[in-house]
């Protein structure tokens, strides 16, 4: 697995902090002042906004509401491009349709970026129903089955890091469910992210591979505690056989 922290990059703090500042927006910031996003970055005002007319000028940014800025559709070939080079998602894609036909449920992958859990891929059944997760959604780790996993996965030096700061904005209950993770070698939520749905998610292991899960979503009214455990059990099967191949790709 590749080391979560890398160092440091010397002499590029400018542009560390410009690079900062646009993958700052998200879903749940989606746009923001310029003050917002000096805080964010940890620059100060004049400083920021010298980096947001950069990103006005490369048409990466834009002005919404007076003095508010939103990411712009420049950034949409990126994220196709990402898509295209996940050698990941193209090896995991043909067990996760096998997964998602055999269980009925919707399959997804998730990696490990920063704080967060990110979408890589998902598959849905056939009867499939509204959920949030879709391909480059992103959760905060320690949310959901997913972030919870992830969470669990990483280093015990950075996993002790991330759940102290978590810890200090939400409880401290997390630390029994990271060790119940890892203990299990899978994690459960019930409605975390959307109202009446279960979800599970177990590790993704492979060398080299950034944390990773591999998770079943669902209406929790039709998965039973017959139906969990089963589902739990298939899919570490899968996830292990998504694993090889992986592996045996990397040799």
């Amino acid at each position: 697995m590749p080391d979560s922290g890398p160092r440091r990059t010397a002499g590029a703090n400018s542009s560390r902090k410009v690079l900062q500042l646009l993958l700052s927006f998200t879903e749940q910031r989606w746009e923001a002042s310029v003050a917002e996003l000096a805080e964010v970055i940890g620059s100060p005002i004049a400083t920021t906004y010298r980096y947001v007319q950069l990103l006005k000028e490369l048409q990466l940014l834009e002005e919404s509401r007076s003095g508010r800025y939103h990411v712009t559709s420049r950034v949409m070939p990126l994220a196709r491009a990402a898509r295209l080079a996940n050698d990941l998602a193209r090896l995991a894609r043909p067990t996760m349709e096998e997964a998602a036909r055999e269980l009925g449920e919707t399959i997804l992958l998730f990696q490990h970026f920063g704080e967060l859990a990110v979408c890589t891929d998902r598959v849905e059944c056939d009867r499939a129903m509204r959920f949030t997760f879709q391909p480059g959604h992103s959760i905060p780790l320690g949310v959901s089955a997913a972030g919870k996993m992830l969470l669990a996965l990483l280093p015990d030096g950075e996993r002790e890091q991330q759940a102290s700061r978590i810890a200090s904005e939400r409880g401290a209950e997390l630390r029994d469910s990271l060790k119940q993770a890892l203990a299990n070698r899978y994690a459960q939520s019930w409605g975390e992210i959307d109202d009446g749905v279960w979800a599970c998610s177990v590790p993704l292991e492979a060398d080299r591979l950034r944390p990773t899960v591999l998770s079943l979503v669902g209406p929790a009214t039709r998965i039973g505690a017959a139906e969990r455990e089963r589902a739990i059990t298939s899919l570490q099967a899968y996830a292990e056989q998504i694993g090889k191949a992986i592996s045996e790709y990397s040799v």
